[in-house]
């Protein structure tokens, strides 16, 4: 029987991992690596046309299971591709483990063909980042760097010279049991305890959730109940905690709507649930904060802190809401709840215009056509810009669908890329990208991914021929739009062109028959809407400077709120509110 050599001997270290898929392009030192996985059935090679891609795909596969995901690129430029979809990953905690092919080793250092030095330009995107130097150390290495990325999660990255890929593996490697589910932390004892004085002392509390509260949905809605809390939450907390909500005042920041900036600063203790929020000009400056979070780097990064608890969400509030004491004064909710709903109301009010025949059609209209046409456990991928804000005030919620965006890192391009390592974990459920006409063609080579694969992903173009949010921040800034239009060709005769099902979309009657058809076809398909770029959106708390901004750059512009269905169960919990 044949030796194995170390590319299949790193393959098969992969597959006892849990990696069923490596995204990458095939090339020159990495063709040991794509070798070995075409002997081996456990783990699949998925051909992308960028890097790029695959480190985006890589990072939704792992966002969407929970498990590790792969991906890889050749020497030099081939895995520099990989960078920016590592920088989300990372920053979205999800674990992937990266391959950066190198060099023949016996060349680094000499200024080779192609040669780049993997060990630093990493060293940011990820918690461990080591090349491999020889046969015997990259079992062990190879360990070290998966249990880093799902122990830490987030980004490992192991890089690889080809010719010591095709080397024989030592027989008697060392190889030991390897992590692949991250542990439960719970915080001490006496954070617990000062936790439970500072609730039991505050009059009015308000809980604003993140990502960190995935999986604790009843524990935050039961502490709510016993608290009488109004709960709001940032963008990546939206999928966890809006739905089944009685408690819901919306979400703050840039995007944010409803009554979630009143309830943060108007409450005598804030308590932040599993939130990075980067955006500390919306987080109060005179009341008491509580940060609950399983990353102890981040505590107290964004505003000052009374207390910080290591720990995660639902742990934390297992162990805490047995012991606080209930609340009976439900005067501050109510206020914050009816506030909430006349804030949503307020928008649909000043929303007079009928958007089901306004041409071009306004994205707020797309957004909730689609967000009612979708499936009830439809994976969204959402392109940052414009469409951040129609998918944060549009999609609603249920527990089973997800939504993933680069909504830390904020990059351009990753709707598409992340719906192809959505998809592959399920190739039953419906995924829905999200995209911008900008975002779209940046990556637009690896719509023939979709075609090459035959994946059913759906591909929705906010098509408005320019760069919105751009547009928007020179607006903000006193700025007129420059650099910001797009010269479109009609995508949708682009995607028919590729094999897959296209459809251009001009008028608002033609949007449901178009979205349905998309849906129902098996294959690939696009939708290119046609959108106004007039359409902006401004944060529900703006500076008078960002007004003046406005003034001085735009004598018309339009500035909508979207509220989809949560207009209605803001309505339903006002409803459910106790009266005198």
């Amino acid at each position: 029987m044949a030796k194995q050599n170390v590319a299949e001997q790193f393959v098969d270290i992969l597959a006892r991992a849990g990696v069923k898929r490596l995204y990458g392009v095939v090339g020159d030192s990495l063709n040991p690596v794509v070798d070995a996985i075409r002997r081996n059935p456990a783990v699949d090679w998925i051909h992308v046309r960028h890097e790029e891609t695959a480190a985006f795909a890589a990072g939704a596969e792992a966002q969407i299971t929970g498990d590790l995901a792969a991906c890889a690129g050749s020497c030099g430029p081939g895995n520099l591709h990989l960078i920016n979809g590592l920088y989300d990953a990372h920053r979205s905690m999800a674990p992937v483990l990266a391959l950066a092919s190198h060099i023949p080793s016996s060349e680094i250092g000499l200024g080779y063909f192609q040669e780049t030095h993997p060990e630093l330009l990493f060293q940011e995107c990820s918690h461990y980042n080591e090349m491999i130097s020889n046969p015997e150390q990259m079992p062990r290495l190879l360990q070290t760097a998966i249990q880093h990325a799902i122990g830490r999660g987030g980004v490992s990255v192991v890089s690889m010279p080809g010719d010591i890929a095709s080397r024989t593996a030592p027989e008697k490697s060392v190889e030991h049991a390897l992590v692949t589910t991250r542990p439960t932390v719970r915080p001490g004892d006496d954070e617990i305890d000062k936790l439970c004085r500072m609730v039991d002392e505050a009059k009015r509390v308000t809980l604003f959730c993140g990502s960190g509260t995935a999986g604790a949905h009843a524990e935050v809605m039961e502490f709510a109940e016993k608290i009488k809390s109004p709960v709001g939450h940032a963008l990546r907390g939206k999928e966890w905690i809006q739905y089944d909500n009685p408690y819901d005042v919306g979400m703050s920041g840039l995007l944010g709507y409803g009554a979630a900036y009143e309830a943060t600063n108007e409450c005598d203790l804030l308590i932040l649930l599993g939130t990075d929020f980067p955006y500390n000009a919306f987080l109060p400056d005179d009341v008491k904060i509580v940060q609950v979070d399983v990353r102890p780097e981040h505590l107290g990064r964004r505003s000052k802190l009374d207390l910080a608890v290591w720990g995660d969400v639902r742990e934390t509030l297992r162990c805490l809401t047995p012991r606080v004491k209930p609340k009976s004064d439900r005067k501050f909710l109510d206020r914050m709840l009816k506030k909430h709903a006349n804030a949503l109301e307020g928008v649909v009010k000043a929303y007079t215009r009928k958007v089901e025949k306004h041409v071009p059609i306004h994205p707020e209209y797309v957004a909730s056509v689609l967000d009612e046409m979708a499936d009830e456990d439809a994976v969204f991928t959402v392109d940052t810009g414009m469409n951040n804000v129609w998918a944060a005030r549009y999609l609603t919620p249920n527990g089973r669908r997800r939504v993933i965006g680069s909504f830390s890192h904020g990059s351009m391009a990753n709707a598409l890329p992340q719906a192809i390592g959505a998809q592959f974990t399920d190739l039953d459920r419906q995924v829905v990208a999200m995209s911008g006409d900008g975002g779209f063609s940046m990556l637009m080579g690896d719509f023939l991914t979709l075609v090459q694969y035959d994946l059913p992903v759906k591909v929705v173009l906010f098509n408005n021929s320019s760069l919105g949010m751009v547009e928007l921040e020179m607006l903000v800034a006193g700025l007129p739009s420059y650099g910001t239009t797009n010269k479109n060709p009609d995508f949708a005769a682009i995607a028919r062109a590729a094999g897959a099902y296209g459809v251009r979309v001009e008028k608002p009657k033609q949007l449901q028959g178009a979205l349905k058809d998309a849906f129902k076809h098996k294959g690939p398909a696009l939708v290119d809407v046609v959108t106004d770029p007039n359409a902006l959106s401004i944060p529900p708390k703006i500076s008078a400077d960002m007004v003046t901004g406005f003034a001085l750059s735009a004598s018309k512009i339009v500035l909508d709120g979207g509220v989809g269905r949560m207009l209605q169960m803001a309505r339903s919990n006002l409803r459910n509110v106790p009266r005198p």
